[in-house]
């Protein structure tokens, strides 16, 4: 998973740390001096703590720390680094907004500011994955906590484009659901797509979970309606809609797709994209928020995904957060998202 990506930046970790060790260390005290000069350490402490309120500035030992053994790197220099870097984050489908918020996360950290040599590598890495972190949402979310603490149905509804995996990204949360000892129900609203239904339904048998369906051609809105009155008599615990897949363009399944989210009311609103589609994955994310509103996202396909540039980017273009990878076909294949692992992906 994300080995381009990963191979890229410990590319970038070994460039940045190879400049900083050929910079020129930074103008160290004389250790002479210090030899011909002693002064005991509570002598020398009390002498700093006074510099530092006369004059509010780092005291003896502190300068010392700053200035022995570090380096520096120029902005010039830093630009001229990071190119590669932002060459290699393109290549990766990196969105250029992400690029651009490392590129200024990573000058704060690195831009003449003194580097301990003895570290630098880690030091670079470290600073890496921070300024990847800020892309990131650091709350996390619980479905399963969530649902259990909710009144009444919890609804669900799914939208994306047409094959991004959206119905069997259905099946996959209606598994781990029911896994949970929660009681489910999907909803076959996708009346436009050939075998939607039928699909649907085959996920439902294998999981024995009801679907609840109208005809080709019927208003997905009603589909939805009937489910969550279907629910509530039922006292089942989930809606899972399933929606047309559409594109943003698409004025007339825009308008239908707005009517079912009125008439459903979902309290979770789940894009599903594929991660091997780079950018256009988040465009298409952005673009369902702008007309909808999403409330999380779900990265299909995320297991064959080489590039990794749909997940180091949509969370923070879109400002929504990433709920699960899908990392295969089967009903378990569904992986929460967690930034510790994400970040053991990369490398970092």
């Amino acid at each position: 998973m994300f080995n381009s990506l990963k191979k890229k930046l410990k590319g970038a970790v070994d460039k940045i740390s190879k400049k900083v060790d050929e910079a020129p260390e930074l103008e160290s005290v004389s250790e002479e001096i210090i030899e011909e000069k002693p002064i005991k350490e509570e002598k020398l402490k009390e002498e700093e703590t006074k510099l530092e309120e006369k004059d509010n500035k780092p005291g003896i030992l502190g300068k010392l720390k700053k200035k022995v053994g570090s380096k520096k790197i120029s902005e010039a220099e830093f630009d001229e680094i990071f190119w590669d870097l932002e060459l290699g984050l393109l290549e990766n489908s990196v969105a250029v907004e992400v690029i651009d918020k490392i590129r200024e996360s990573l000058k704060i950290d690195l831009v003449d500011v003194p580097i301990d040599r003895k570290n630098i590598k880690d030091i670079i890495s470290n600073t890496l994955h921070e300024s990847i972190s800020e892309l990131f949402s650091s709350k996390e979310f619980d479905l399963i906590e969530v649902v259990k603490n909710n009144d009444g149905p919890y609804v669900i509804l799914f939208l994306g484009v047409n094959g991004s995996g959206k119905t069997t990204s259905i099946a996959k949360i209606a598994k781990l659901l029911k896994s949970n000892g929660l009681k489910v129900v999907m909803a076959a609203a996708d009346t436009f797509r050939a075998a939607a239904i039928e699909q649907l339904e085959i996920h439902g048998k294998n999981l024995e979970i009801g679907v609840i369906k109208h005809k080709y051609g019927s208003d997905a809105a009603a589909v939805a309606f009937d489910a969550i009155k279907h629910a509530k008599a039922k006292g089942i615990d989930v809606v899972l809609i399933d929606t047309a897949g559409r594109l943003h363009s698409n004025a007339n399944l825009m308008g239908e797709l707005k009517k079912v989210v009125r008439i459903s009311n979902p309290d979770l609103k789940i894009f599903v994209g594929e991660s091997i589609t780079g950018n256009d994955c988040v465009e298409q994310a952005v673009a369902f928020n702008e007309s909808v509103g999403i409330d999380g996202i779900i990265l299909s396909k995320a297991d064959v995904d080489e590039r990794g540039g749909a997940a180091i980017s949509i969370s923070y273009v879109s400002g929504k957060p990433i709920l699960y990878f899908g990392t295969g076909q089967n009903y378990g294949d569904l992986e929460r998202f967690n930034l510790d692992k994400f970040f053991s992906n990369l490398g970092l």
